[in-house]
């Protein structure tokens, strides 16, 4: 009887179970990034020019694993508040228990569309090295492709889709009363659709790791703390603003020494 209403008390702490949880993966996704996910990371900065390794089914799928590890570790936690708000609003529904399982469906959603962008970032890679455009440490050899990048991920941030998707990334309490969706189902689809609009707001800063090394783990933490402040800081358009013009002021600057 006593662990009976030890675990029922743990239930109804449904959120705190959400927030310790989804805290636990991405101190897991960091720790793993840090490890070097996979990859000779001591090599790769040993002898950056040296050609990039050969594609191999096992490859790609460990370049899979390290990019969707990236973006758990990297967009989870300006996530999270979408996520403990929608265990909240279920738990007035539902029982404690189904309501800390429908956000972890929730969560699962979400994560499962950074993981279809994934795919398409090893694509990229996969059609970048074979141009020659990466090198062994998965940075940019060529000046001018990286100017560029800067230079669109600038104009990018001020586009009316960055802005759209934004405005719901920014605002949970939004998200979820324009797109709530009942049930279990309705969680995963719910996921879904604010990972769709995470990527439609941050892909192309996603992108950026290209241009400074896809493992260059200061680079990784320096874009993961600008997506958090972007997305949870009152000022995050403003914020968007400003990213962007020292974008563009970044990607002309290298475009001009590089032509």
């Amino acid at each position: 009887m006593q662990g009976r209403l030890m675990l029922e008390h743990l239930l109804h702490r449904d959120r705190l179970i959400v927030a310790i949880g989804t805290a636990a993966v991405v101190a897991l996704a960091w720790a793993y990034l840090a490890s070097g996910a996979g990859m000779d990371t001591e090599m790769m900065a040993d002898m950056p020019d040296m050609a990039p390794m050969p594609w191999t089914p096992l490859y790609a799928a460990l370049l899979f694993v390290m990019w969707w590890v990236m973006m758990i570790a990297m967009m989870a936690p300006s996530a999270a508040p979408t996520v403990l708000l929608y265990a909240t609003v279920k738990r007035k529904q539902e029982t404690a228990s189904r309501a800390a399982i429908d956000a972890w469906i929730f969560l699962a959603g979400y994560l499962v569309t950074w993981a279809g962008f994934s795919v398409i970032a090893v694509l990229a890679q996969w059609a970048l090295e074979y141009f020659g455009l990466l090198s062994m440490a998965m940075a940019s050899t060529s000046a001018v492709l990286g100017g560029i990048i800067l230079l669109a991920a600038g104009l990018y941030q001020f586009t009316p889709l960055k802005h759209a998707c934004l405005r719901y990334c920014e605002s949970p309490l939004l998200f979820l009363s324009r797109h709530w969706r009942p049930g279990t189902r309705g969680a995963f689809r719910m996921g879904l659709r604010h990972g769709s609009y995470c990527v439609g707001c941050c892909w192309f800063l996603m992108v950026l790791l290209f241009v400074g090394g896809v493992m260059n783990l200061a680079w990784i933490i320096g874009i993961a703390l600008y997506v958090a402040a972007e997305k949870l800081l009152p000022f995050g358009q403003r914020l968007s603003h400003a990213a962007g013009a020292v974008l563009i002021l970044s990607g002309t600057i290298v475009l001009a020494r590089a032509i």
